[in-house]
């Protein structure tokens, strides 16, 4: 009895309470970089309000003007700012310090790792949801979901944009020898990313073949489940398919967040030397 008991207590504990565990630290770290917090809430709105007043004509045939289309895709941007660049450039920072290294000789594993970058992200997207949709609502009309489906639908897109787009970014910080590399390696496919995915200019202006490139990555896919929240139905009708595709959605953003995964568990280096 008394083995037992020494056994219990000298169990590590799971992956997902080590990763919970890690959320505070992760937080912390964050708040820390006044710059980066910043540059992090500020860069969504402030992109909107550009290209809002830019694109100020009405959809034909619709009473939605192209700048609320913007704003609504917006909300991609923001998840995709706060995890694949941030991620991707913050791990990339503790790789070069030893941060990580260090962090290699706690119980802690590169799943539990993973979770809690994880929700630093998710909890960040959340505020800077807040923000967007605040500027959304007052300045470009945005609707609030009308109804239980919505905000349902607005939170699964959300949480698997935020699970596939922060992999990417732990993904590609294990290409990058240092913090300047990563910077390069995350914010020119972000901005590309922005063209073709419908985020940066409205769906309708954009030629075909890069709706084409931009379908196959979440970042459209993630623009095209907000606007279905947060536009009217009628503006399902100017998609590529003429509708909102919320299982196709879905299919891709889990084929993301799980392909994601196993390439993360595969290729993760706690260090410059593996």
């Amino acid at each position: 009895m008394r083995r037992a008991g020494t056994h219990a207590r000298s169990e590590l504990p799971s992956a997902l309470r080590i990763g919970f565990s890690r959320v505070l630290p992760e937080l912390k770290m964050f708040y820390r970089r006044p710059e980066q917090v910043a540059l992090t809430f500020s860069m969504p709105a402030v992109i909107c309000l550009l290209l809002g007043s830019i694109f100020t004509a009405r959809v034909p045939g619709a009473q939605t003007t192209t700048g609320a289309v913007i704003a609504a895709s917006m909300f991609a941007y923001g998840i995709l700012s706060t995890s694949f660049t941030n991620l991707g450039i913050s791990i990339a920072a503790d790789r070069e310090t030893g941060a990580l290294r260090r962090l290699r000789g706690t119980p802690a594993t590169a799943s539990s790792y993973f979770i809690g970058k994880i929700m630093l992200v998710a909890i960040a997207s959340f505020a800077e949801a807040v923000v967007l949709l605040a500027l959304g609502v007052l300045v470009f009309h945005l609707r609030l979901p009308a109804d239980l489906f919505g905000w349902f639908t607005l939170g699964w897109v959300s949480v698997l944009g935020i699970v596939s787009c922060s992999l990417l970014g732990i993904l590609v910080s294990n290409f990058a020898s240092n913090a300047v590399s990563a910077a390069v390696l995350t914010n020119g496919p972000a901005v590309g990313l922005q063209f073709v995915s419908g985020t940066y200019v409205p769906l309708m202006l954009i030629p075909t073949w890069m709706l084409a490139i931009g379908s196959l990555f979440p970042v459209k896919w993630m623009a095209q489940g907000f606007r279905s929240v947060l536009l009217p139905e009628e503006m399902a009708a100017f998609e590529p398919a003429g509708t909102w595709e919320h299982w196709r959605i879905f299919e891709v953003l889990t084929a993301w967040s799980v392909v994601g995964l196993l390439a993360c568990l595969l290729v993760f280096r706690w260090s410059d030397r593996g």
